[in-house]
């Protein structure tokens, strides 16, 4: 599977940022959530977004997605400020979100899920077919009720309609909630898997051990800011130190 490069991506060679946030800061209503979040991707990369509960990560997801809105700073895409782009505009140019939830439909079977990323353009077998490719255990259940799996195999359904979509970027959301260590430890075979076909990938994860050995880059998210950042072998080390800042404490950068 090729990845679906977006009108305005850079050259990969140059490790430009591919997507990123400058300055931003967003929150709901009068609560602040994210207070000047700073954040490059490149083209090619899996950065993984860690922190603890309520740190902001969903909320810096939506805004890299386009569902929410900052307050200041821009969302940039391709070296363009995309900031207030219709989220539909930024999912043509190849951005995907998995939302925390999987968001598949319970009462459709496995391929009738997968039939509803047509409307993207592919057709039903090349549907199926990427799908499969990634995710050959769904291939078996082809007809099996999507509710009826367990929850490791229904967030595998929720990858495998993104990865059908043949994406440039994908956000994932907690993959890891409410799952075992084993069936985390497989889906995250499977977000390596498409990494490897040249997706960007941005994770945003509690599930610290099992995202860093998938990871290229790392940034740890306190209460609404990032703390550190720099590659999993330098990231780790100062994980706890870093969940145990106030959200006072200065970003402290590690160059890679």
């Amino acid at each position: 599977m090729t990845a679906h490069p977006t009108p305005d991506a850079p050259d990969t060679t140059t490790r430009a940022p591919l997507i990123g946030l400058h300055a931003v800061r967003a929150g709901y209503d009068r609560i602040e959530v994210l207070h000047g979040i700073d954040l490059d991707v490149h083209a090619g990369e899996v950065l993984a977004v860690l922190g603890p509960n309520g740190a902001g990560k969903s909320t810096l997801l939506r805004v890299l997605a386009g569902l929410h809105l900052p307050t200041a700073g821009d969302l940039l895409m391709g070296g363009r400020v995309m900031t207030g782009t219709d989220p539909g505009v930024l999912a043509r140019r190849g951005l995907c979100l998995i939302p925390e939830g999987r968001g598949i439909f319970p009462n459709l079977t496995v391929a009738e899920n997968l039939w509803m990323m047509t409307n993207r353009g592919p057709s039903r077998d090349q549907v199926e077919e990427r799908a499969y490719a990634t995710f050959p255990r769904l291939g078996e259940r082809r007809a099996q009720l999507a509710g009826s799996m367990s929850g490791g195999e229904q967030q595998m359904l929720a990858m495998a309609r993104a990865v059908a979509t043949d994406p440039g970027v994908l956000l994932l959301d907690e993959l890891s909630m409410g799952l075992a260590p084993l069936v985390v430890g497989q889906l995250y075979e499977s977000v390596a898997a498409v990494a490897a076909t040249g997706v960007t990938i941005v994770v945003v994860e509690q599930f610290v051990r099992t995202v860093l050995d998938v990871a290229d880059r790392a940034a740890a998210l306190v209460g609404g800011r990032i703390v550190v950042s720099g590659t999993p072998a330098e990231v780790a080390p100062q994980l706890h130190s870093a969940y145990l800042t106030t959200a006072a404490r200065p970003t402290t950068e590690v160059s890679p």
